[in-house]
């Protein structure tokens, strides 16, 4: 019979923010259902005489605690004894990153594992919305500096970010050419993502939450003074919002879209009611800044299903 455990594939506990991490709100949620919560590093996941092992610690959370976090036991445990792993690591999509979805591949039919292995490594969280660029800026996708500069041409003000970051890192707003320094941005990242850029991103963005196929809610995120960035990582302050209509009918397709992809939960974002291309399946962030704002508790229905 599955243990009760939880395992956490993510970044170590001390490195969280537990005022708005979504990794510690669902955890604290499923362990309030007497599960136990195992923690480790992508680093420490291995293949060990055929078994998936993880060198990591069993961990309580506790919000009421100034100290947060517990941990009680630290050992080796063999994945397929847990019921349930998360992978909630923060990008970058690199060759670690690549390896250990190959690896938890390996016992996704005897672990429910969220989101599904296979289906992160194939879908890029910036290169997946190809398909839906009629509901998007003006969008590239390109390391040609001659069609960056074609397309600068065109839209005068530019955002350009790699394709395999996160979190609003390296991401420039271009109000010139400056060939050297995109040479060097291209040198560094290879293929990179160039945008029209929307002024009333200063008004704020809009995260919208997807778990299990449908579109679960949303909140804003409004970037600090003298800022572009909507990221809360990077100083923008959330606010309670509601989709339009138009926002609402796209949000239901990709969240149909991602489900047939077997992706369980994502993060989408609009501005200016346009999508912005990023499709977040890795580690999406938002819900316990959404239940502080409305009382919503999306992490009660992201394990609903699960837990039955």
């Amino acid at each position: 019979m599955t243990n009760k455990i939880v395992a956490i594939q993510g970044n170590h506990p001390s490195k969280l923010n537990p005022k708005t991490d979504t990794s510690v709100f669902l955890a604290h949620e499923i362990q309030n259902k007497n599960y136990k919560i195992f923690y480790y590093d992508p680093k420490e996941l291995s293949v060990i005489n055929s078994e998936v092992i993880a060198s990591g610690f069993f961990i309580k959370f506790d919000y009421k605690d100034k100290n947060f976090f517990k941990i009680q036991k630290k050992q080796k445990l063999a994945l397929t004894k847990c019921k349930f792993i998360l992978i909630r690591q923060d990008p970058p999509f690199n060759l670690e990153y690549i390896s250990t979805t190959y690896i938890l591949d390996t016992i996704k039919d005897k672990v429910k594992i969220l989101n599904n292995p296979t289906s992160i490594r194939n879908i890029s969280e910036k290169l997946y919305s190809v398909r839906y660029q009629k509901f998007m800026p003006s969008t590239i996708f390109t390391q040609n500096i001659s069609e960056i500069k074609n397309f600068f041409k065109t839209h005068k003000k530019v955002i350009i970010k790699p394709i395999h970051s996160y979190g609003g890192n390296d991401i420039h707003l271009l109000n010139r050419f400056n060939s050297k320094f995109i040479n060097q941005f291209i040198k560094k990242h290879d293929h990179i993502m160039c945008q029209k850029f929307l002024p009333k991103i200063s008004k704020g963005d809009k995260r919208v939450f997807l778990i299990n196929g449908k579109v679960c809610g949303a909140i804003s995120r409004v970037p600090k003074k003298g800022s572009f960035l909507s990221n809360m990582s990077k100083g923008a302050q959330p606010i309670n919002v509601k989709l339009t209509k138009k926002e609402n009918i796209i949000s239901m397709l990709i969240a149909k879209d991602l489900k047939k992809e077997n992706i369980y939960f994502a993060g989408i974002d609009f501005i200016d009611k346009k999508l912005n291309g990023d499709i977040n399946v890795t580690s999406p962030t938002g819900l316990k800044t959404l239940f502080d704002l409305s009382g919503v508790n999306l992490a009660k229905t992201f394990w609903k299903n699960l837990d039955k």
